[in-house]
């Protein structure tokens, strides 16, 4: 049996019950600097994603499963909120978690909040570069090891592999208080066995939710970086036009990191759509400006706002 993950408290407040979980080769550290600031007036956990250092699979035989990923995080909500409906926010891998929860148990999930999301461990046409290396014959895993061994060997070289994630390099969103928070996030990972980060790898690169997206019936804000480098925002608005009940914002400028790059607005976004409510019924897509090019060798155009009903699909 996967054993469940231990939470790192972001707030124990009384209030709305917020549950957090981080991005690959990340740690739930992250968002004690990034976590949305309304989160922090309530009850607010972040958990690790599978065999990332709190977070061992030392004890779990075979491979994962999504049944077994998500009977663990199920279990950990139960513990930690007595069973009651939670908020989750997911970056990247995280989001990819947090839509299967909502799927497999909406009965603890009252919203998702999205932010470089994706439905499928290869995207359109894409496959991760970790995945591709984990399938190499023979020498992949050993290759991902020492590639992962070398990115979290220094704080230098975490620092320039991270901000391959950000559209902006100039932007002034590292401060002492974000650098801090990174190193947090590479000595968790330096704990970590990579080994089970490239298990989770191999799990993920062959599991999709994508067809199940319509089934899934909970308010979701997906809010997406037009700059996105690793995830395609193309993909994320694929995704969106899936669900029934999606808001989604796709920000100018911004890239993997819009909770860094973005910070006041997003903290806007967010807290609009807890304390407001979310949408209901159709789909609603909310540009916040004209977005062009939004992924090389796709000249999109898009305009201010659209209106999909349910069972439409951007493709």
């Amino acid at each position: 049996m996967l054993s469940i993950p231990t939470p790192h408290w972001l707030s124990e407040d009384p209030g709305m019950k917020t549950v957090l979980i981080h991005g690959m080769v990340m740690a739930p550290a992250f968002w004690s600097c990034f976590a949305p600031g309304i989160v922090r007036e309530g009850r607010a956990a972040a958990y690790p994603l599978p065999g990332h250092n709190p977070w061992t699979l030392a004890d779990f035989p075979g491979s994962l499963t999504t049944g077994a990923i998500v009977n663990a995080y199920a279990t950990a909500i139960e513990r930690d909120f007595g069973g009651d409906p939670v908020t989750l926010i997911g970056h990247s891998t995280g989001g990819f978690i947090s839509l299967l929860l909502a799927r497999h148990r909406p009965d603890l999930v009252s919203s998702v909040i999205l932010m470089g999301a994706f439905a499928c461990g290869r995207f359109e046409g894409q496959e991760r570069l970790a995945s591709r290396i984990l399938r190499l014959p023979l020498l992949g895993r050993h290759l991902f090891i020492r590639l992962f061994a070398r990115w979290i060997a220094t704080r230098e070289t975490f620092r320039w592999g991270s901000l391959e994630c950000v559209f902006d390099k100039t932007a002034g969103w590292e401060t002492e208080e974000t650098i801090a928070a990174m190193e947090q996030v590479r000595e968790h990972l330096l704990n970590s066995q990579a080994a089970e980060i490239a298990a989770f790898v191999s799990w993920m690169s062959q599991t999709s939710i994508i067809d199940e997206l319509p089934l899934i019936d909970v308010p979701v804000l997906n809010i997406i970086g037009g700059r996105d480098a690793i995830v395609p925002p193309l993909h994320q608005i694929h995704l969106s036009g899936r669900l029934p009940r999606a808001h989604t914002v796709i920000l100018d400028k911004v890239g993997h990191l819009p909770m860094a790059e973005a910070r006041d607005k997003v903290d806007q976004l967010i807290a609009t759509f807890l304390l407001l409510g979310p949408l209901t019924g159709n789909s609603k897509i909310t540009l916040t400006k004209h977005v062009s090019h939004l992924q090389a060798g796709h000249a999109v155009s898009l305009g201010l706002s659209m209106n999909r009903t349910r069972g439409n699909k951007f493709a």
